[in-house]
């Protein structure tokens, strides 16, 4: 096996954005740097479900039922 292929892996520390720090090992920055989120699960709706809203603007299922309601698919025999 080939020596010095593997990337540097030590610990540092990651700050969420509500102030709580962790420590965890990682290969990004250098030994006891400070990763600093600006997105994190504690915050973004991905994660915490949010508010988002699914709206049928403009009743798109109707206008799709008045466009194409009437087509019909027959199949040959």
């Amino acid at each position: 096996m080939k020596t010095d292929t593997h990337p540097d892996y030590h610990m540092i520390k990651v700050q969420m954005t509500d102030g709580t720090v962790f420590e965890t090992r990682s290969t990004w920055g250098k030994e006891g740097d400070t990763l600093q989120l600006d997105i994190d699960p504690t915050a973004h709706p991905a994660w915490t479900g949010g508010s988002g809203k699914m709206l049928d603007t403009g009743g798109q299922v109707a206008r799709f039922n008045k466009r194409f309601g009437g087509l019909k698919l027959t199949g040959k025999k």
